[in-house]
């Protein structure tokens, strides 16, 4: 999409405007939601007065207190200030000075948490049934939760040994590699995933959510079997975006939940969650000797000082390192 087209919303109440002109730039749902969400608080918190009546000492005071007084994340302040000027430029049309002076968040970085190899293997081994093999793919692809959650049929890639990754962070897709050791339990869970999409297209349902405009471009992909999650919801549900009732991928919670479950039957101390696994795959192929720009383009991430951040939570060889500790002759 052209970023000079300004789209012009036909709703008369401002959410529904912003929520038409996100459907019409293409932005994910769940950006949707948090796009609405972060408006919603700007509005509240300047007393709810409209948007064209507030400007640059508004904007400042609401991220500013987000800094200040919420203590959040610069990730999250980030993302509150990108609404806001989607508002203003998209939804609004009002050019606005995006020499934003807002109090910025100053939070430090905190190193990830990572399990060892045999710590991923104890805790694998206590999953079972599509979680496990979600777990499995996350840690053998470096994927992130949403990434591997929404994977379609079509992004397997058997030949090549690949998996692509779509509108992935940023807006950008990618290609990971796809281990030997899964291409059985995937080949199983494709065949699961059809066994439902038949019974789906047997009761009158069957279609799925496309992105952008394709089920105006192409008015069977909604049914066919390669759009299909490759880890379907266990029920059909609305669509909020259509109205029509369609098959989603599983929800992000129910896997967080395993993995929860998991780490308490391994023992595991540490916090792990799903994203500890993308972690883990990280760390282990830098300790394995892989190039850091290689693991980056791996990984999708745009800087390769995001990557970097691994090389401090790698095994390191501490052994000819002596402690002054073990100069006392006694404790």
């Amino acid at each position: 999409m052209d970023d000079s087209v300004t789209f012009r919303p036909t709703a008369t109440k401002l959410m529904d405007q912003v929520r038409e002109t996100l459907r019409f730039y293409h932005y994910a749902y769940n950006t949707e939601k948090s796009y609405v969400e972060w408006i919603l608080k700007f509005i509240r918190f300047s007393g709810k007065k409209h948007p064209r009546e507030m400007g640059k000492f508004e904007i400042e005071r609401f991220l500013s207190h987000l800094a200040v007084n919420r203590n959040v994340a610069a990730s999250t302040q980030n993302q509150a200030f990108n609404a806001i000027m989607f508002l203003y430029k998209k939804v609004l049309d009002m050019p606005m000075d995006l020499d934003i002076r807002a109090k910025r968040t100053t939070k430090g970085k905190r190193l990830p948490t990572v399990l060892s190899k045999d710590e991923v293997k104890s805790l694998l081994s206590c999953m079972t049934g599509m979680a496990k093999t979600l777990a499995y793919l996350m840690y053998g692809s470096g994927l992130r939760s949403l990434e591997v959650i929404r994977l379609r049929i079509h992004d397997i890639d058997f030949e090549n040994n690949q998996i692509y990754v779509r509108n992935a962070k940023g807006d950008k897709d990618r290609t990971t590699i796809f281990p030997d050791a899964l291409h059985q339990p995937i080949r199983e869970q494709i065949e699961a995933a059809k066994k439902l999409h038949d019974k789906d297209l047997a009761d009158g349902y069957g279609e799925v959510y496309l992105p952008t405009a394709l089920s105006r471009k192409y008015s069977k992909a909604n049914i066919s079997l390669g759009w299909q999650y490759l880890f379907p919801s266990k029920v059909r549900s609305t669509d909020p975006r259509t109205g029509k009732v369609m098959r989603h991928h599983l929800h992000k919670s129910a896997l967080q939940k395993a993995v929860s479950s998991a780490r308490i039957k391994a023992g595991i101390i540490k916090r792990a969650s799903p994203h500890t696994l993308r972690h883990s795959f990280a760390t282990h192929l830098l300790e394995n000797g892989e190039n850091i720009r290689v693991l980056q383009v791996l990984l999708g991430h745009n800087d390769v000082k995001t990557t970097e951040i691994y090389t401090h939570v790698m095994q390191k060889n501490h052994d000819t390192i002596k402690s002054p500790l073990d100069d006392f002759t006694e404790l």
